[in-house]
Formats: C-alpha cells, structure tokens, sequence
C-alpha cells in the first residue's frame, strides 16, 4: 500500500510539474509593425518547446493565422484561425512550422515557429513554393533557425 500511494505522489508530481512548465506565448497580428514593415506578424519567428502554446490575437483587424500547406513536421495538425478572431494552438510535435495570414500572404505576411530542437523538416519546408514577398522575409527567417 505504501508502495502503491508513493508512486501515485510521484505520479501526480510529475503530471502537475509537466502542466506547470509551459509557456503560453503571444504573436500579434499587425497592420504595421514596430519597425515600420507593413502585414506582419510580431514576433514572426518563436523558439517553444513541445506542450507550449501561442496565441495568435488580431491587434488589428481582418488578419487571421493558419498553417502554410506542407511547413509542418510529419504527425503535426495544420491550424486555421478565423478572420480578426483570437486563436490558441498548442504544440506537441517537435520541427519547424511555417504560418501566414491567407488576406496577406501576398503581402509577405508570414511567420515561423521552431518547437523543440529537432528541426528535421527545416529543408523540406524551405522548398515550399512562397509569393515573392512571402519568400524574402521567410528566407530570413529560415537563416536565424540555422544559426541555432
């Protein structure tokens, strides 16, 4: 018994300290960014770990987030916001996953989540075909995950 109600302490302490440790992080949907850049998402890049969450919140209006088709590890769920509405999404599957706003995409307005360490899937989503705009500022992106 004593055994039995011993394990079950350990148990419970390790659920409540894994439930403890993540982080919930915010990424803004802006018209114009802090540093004068239009369409962006602040911050557009974010090193989590698995079980940690984002919120992505409409500062401004008529913005969304959603996964970029195929910039997601394998496992993973794609996720699809509604337009100038909040949405929360937990990670649990390590790699590199790639975002946008679908009204301005065109406009480049992308970002880049990092969970983990294992970024295994980081050169098959640089080969996914971006606009122009989209590509610039996810290749910069993509450069500060390989300096890690």
């Amino acid at each position: 018994m004593k055994y039995l109600l011993a394990l079950a302490t350990i148990a419970g302490s390790l659920l409540i300290g894994g439930v403890a440790s993540a982080a919930t992080f915010e990424v803004k949907m802006l018209n114009k960014g802090s540093d004068g850049q239009m369409m962006v998402f602040e911050p557009a890049l974010l090193k989590i770990q698995p079980g940690d969450t984002v919120k992505f919140i409409p500062t401004d209006k008529t913005h969304d987030a959603e996964t970029i088709p195929g910039m997601l590890p394998s496992g993973a769920q794609p996720f699809k916001g509604a337009l100038s509405q909040e949405l929360s999404v937990t990670f649990q599957e390590p790699g590199i996953y790639g975002f946008r706003c679908a009204p301005h995409f065109g406009f480049g307005m992308v970002g880049l989540i990092e969970v983990g360490e294992n970024t295994s899937n980081l050169d098959a989503a640089r080969q996914i075909k971006l606009p122009p705009l989209a590509t610039k500022r996810m290749s910069g992106l993509f450069d500060q995950v390989s300096a890690h």
